[in-house]
């Protein structure tokens, strides 16, 4: 029996995430549809991604290049927060960093769309904002999906339970390319050191975030907002193999965890 594939809008296609999700949808051409693609300044890729899954709609920042590929008439041309809501879009990524999203995501919930989620700027920022917007947007089919591992993690062991049996939130760290420095040879290290993620192939900046554990302190944040809990019970554990995505203690004293390979496409 045919199943309807699901049709995604996947706003920051040439990034790292971006990228990981269209190479499941490679695997999976029987179950998605690619329908609309937006980059930031990586027109080319942009316009190998459009040859490749013949998108309806696309969006790149505005410049010489992207110019071109909208003169091309490859595909409609098209605003994010317009993209975000098409009636033929039925789960939205958001792939992107920086703030660009955050009315997107917004528009998004608002109209009722699932939304997965990788950004966490828009979180950071807007978390309020965009709860708002769920709350708003749930009854017409609205949802927030994580995509990074820690929050997809939580997200899974919160599957079924009930919102007050949860005790806290533990997410996990592997520490970064300089776990193991102390403080004085922190003082000599360089970029191309802390691009050495031990365990995780990831894009550039998050990288560097990483290494300085400032990612970590932006993810408890997220995990405020997209679980809706105090950020005092949320704590952070260094798991230096990175196979615990993260855990969720409840009020009885039970932990669950979510664990598997250190690969963004599971």
């Amino acid at each position: 029996m045919a199943v309807d594939r699901i049709r995604v809008a996947i706003l920051g296609s040439t990034g790292s995430v971006g990228e990981q999700a269209l190479d499941v949808v490679r695997g999976l051409t029987d179950r998605f549809e690619v329908v609309a693609l937006a980059a930031g300044g990586n027109v080319g890729r942009l316009a190998d991604q459009a040859r490749e899954f013949h998108p309806r709609a696309l969006f790149a920042r505005p410049g010489r290049d992207a110019d071109a590929l909208r003169a091309s008439g490859v595909a409609e041309w098209q605003p994010l927060d317009e993209m975000a809501v098409r009636d033929d879009v039925d789960v939205v990524l958001v792939a992107t960093s920086g703030l660009a999203s955050l009315r997107p995501t917004i528009a998004a919930l608002r109209a009722g769309k699932p939304v997965a989620i990788a950004n966490k700027e828009t979180l950071v920022v807007g978390g309020h904002a965009v709860r708002e917007a769920l709350e708003a947007g749930r009854t017409a089919g609205a949802e927030l999906r994580p995509v990074d591992s820690e929050h997809s993690a939580i997200w899974q062991c919160l599957w079924g339970e009930a919102p007050e049996s949860v005790d806290k939130l533990i997410l996990t760290a592997s520490g970064g390319a300089f776990r193991d420095y102390d403080l004085a040879a922190l003082d000599a290290v360089t970029a191309t050191q802390a691009l050495a993620h031990p365990t995780w192939k990831m894009g550039p900046k998050i990288t560097i975030d990483s290494a300085t554990l400032f990612n970590k302190g932006l993810e408890a944040i997220e995990a405020r907002w997209l679980f809706d809990v105090p950020l005092d019970r949320v704590e952070v554990l260094q798991h230096r193999e990175s196979v615990i995505h993260s855990l969720v203690q409840f009020r009885d004293g039970s932990i669950k965890a979510q664990l598997g390979e250190p690969d963004m496409r599971l």
